[in-house]
């Protein structure tokens, strides 16, 4: 059984939810487990600079006596990386950057037993449907887990963007409205998430 966390995003501004959220990623993995950094909705250059902020910033909030292995995921070595570790951790940013990545491979497959930690654009790709908080629309994701997504739901994310500020209770509506709509929606406030086991 496959354990997914689904997180809605902001972990920086909120320091005690992403302590939360990196106990539940640990849970159950003993005090040595693998983990493994994905920064593919990032660009290229930033993965290496991005592997070392979060790494200490994930050491940091967790239990002293827990000492994980850590790695930064390779689109070239992804299968066998993702078999080496016992959690994956796949971050936010661009959407379509993450979708691009992660569609190449059979995820279903090589997550399969793994626990797999998303935040905001992690948990939209990996969900059935998502509203981009990027583009402002409803996208497909990549149905790993059966629901629709809404990251950083009623947050100030996009308040400076030059379209304005989001209208939170529309993309609700249009979620609602796109797809399968028997799909339960989650849109969860920043630093939380959801666990679901499949």
């Amino acid at each position: 059984m496959t354990k997914f966390i689904l997180n809605s995003g902001g972990l920086r501004k909120n320091p005690k939810k992403a302590t939360q959220f990196y106990q539940e990623t640990l849970k159950g993995l003993g005090n040595n487990p693998r983990v493994l950094f994905c920064f593919f909705a990032q660009k290229r250059e930033n993965w290496e600079e991005k592997y070392e902020e979060y790494r200490k910033s994930f050491v940091s909030l967790i239990k002293e006596s827990i000492r994980p292995t850590f790695d930064l995921a390779f689109p070239d070595n992804f299968v066998q990386q993702v078999d080496r570790a016992d959690a994956i951790i796949i971050y936010g940013g661009d959407d379509c950057l993450l979708l691009h990545w992660l569609s190449k491979f059979n995820l279903k497959m090589i997550f399969k037993d793994k626990v797999i930690a998303t935040s905001s654009a992690g948990s939209d790709a990996l969900a059935t449907y998502f509203w981009t908080c990027d583009w402002r629309k409803c996208m497909d994701g990549l149905s790993l887990v059966p629901i629709k997504f809404i990251p950083h739901y009623k947050s100030d994310f996009g308040d400076s963007d030059p379209r304005g500020k989001i209208d939170w209770d529309g993309s609700y509506r249009q979620l609602a409205n796109y797809g399968d709509n028997d799909l339960p929606i989650y849109a969860l406030e920043e630093g939380n998430y959801k666990v679901f086991e499949i």
